[in-house]
């Protein structure tokens, strides 16, 4: 892998671009076999939270025209599980972590944070998409107060820099990015999945038992693209660009959108390789564009 794909992300170097998208990578371990996990960027692992949370009742997944809806509710060993099997598995294959942290409401995600502070992790990304328990279950990141002042609480504690993952599920995606940096959050990520609904003719009913769920996939793509452009142009931290990607193209138009990493998720399901074919045609693609380095393609399109 040439030293051209090396990106400095808000001050961690990764050997490329790429990362993994929070809950479809498990936590390494299962794509081993088909990813040599020390060439991604980084491994994003699955979001864990201070307890083990059991998810939410079946079915929870369903496919749709160009995705997938999924309602696992954030199911999680809990972070003890974390530090004791998952992050010596991806130390031992010497790979790049960024731990994704969730939580019910504020004192939980300090709690994860300051257990992570002693662990060789580059960075920790927050699932701000989870409902707030104490504010009657809106998700935090649908609140640009609540936004801050989980930024500010879970920055005060962290040792490693801290990524704050948005939720497209808001009216204004500048002004959440506004609203994290505002809190001293050192990157951004985006997006989280859409809110979407399936239900069954047949049986008149819902398909998934939690009536909604997360809409991610190629379908997104377009909305994602935008919501990233928007982002990137209003904050001066960086952004790690997802939904919807699924080859080397997609991937080069988030970073030509304004993204300095790009995140692969639903992809990774129904092709386990994905992210290495997705790194080495960027690689071309920088040969033949006459790039130097991935930091030169990031918002070149205005």
């Amino acid at each position: 892998m040439s030293k051209q794909l090396e990106v400095n992300f808000a001050g961690i170097t990764f050997p490329n671009p790429i990362t993994t998208a929070s809950g479809t990578f498990g936590s390494g371990l299962e794509y081993s076999e088909f990813v040599d996990l020390k060439k991604l960027g980084a491994v994003t692992t699955k979001g864990v939270a201070n307890v083990p949370w059991s998810g939410n009742p079946t079915p929870r997944i369903v496919e749709t025209h160009g995705g997938m809806l999924n309602a696992i509710g954030l199911q999680n060993p809990g972070i003890d599980t974390l530090i004791a099997r998952d992050l010596p598995y991806l130390y031992e294959h010497g790979a790049h972590i960024i731990v994704n942290v969730c939580g019910r409401s504020k004192e939980d995600y300090v709690e994860v944070v300051e257990r992570l502070a002693d662990e060789d992790v580059d960075m920790l990304e927050i699932n701000i998409s989870c409902p707030n328990v104490k504010a009657g279950g809106i998700a935090f990141g649908q609140d640009p107060k609540a936004l801050y002042d989980i930024t500010k609480a879970v920055k005060a504690k962290a040792k490693q820099p801290i990524i704050m993952k948005l939720s497209p599920n808001v009216t204004s995606i500048s002004e959440m990015a506004k609203a994290v940096e505002a809190g001293g959050a050192d990157a951004v990520s985006l997006i989280n999945t859409l809110t979407g609904m399936k239900i069954d003719v047949n049986k008149k009913a819902f398909v998934l038992a939690n009536k909604t769920g997360g809409v991610s996939g190629p379908a997104i793509h377009p909305i994602a693209v935008r919501m990233v452009y928007e982002a990137a142009n209003v904050v001066s931290v960086p952004v790690i660009g997802m939904g919807g990607i699924a080859s080397a193209e997609d991937a080069i138009e988030m970073i030509l959108a304004g993204a300095s990493a790009v995140s692969v998720g639903t992809a990774n399901f129904f092709d386990p390789a994905v992210t290495m074919k997705i790194v080495d045609g960027i690689e071309s693609y920088m040969k033949q564009h006459g790039f130097e380095s991935v930091a030169d393609m990031v918002g070149i399109v205005k």
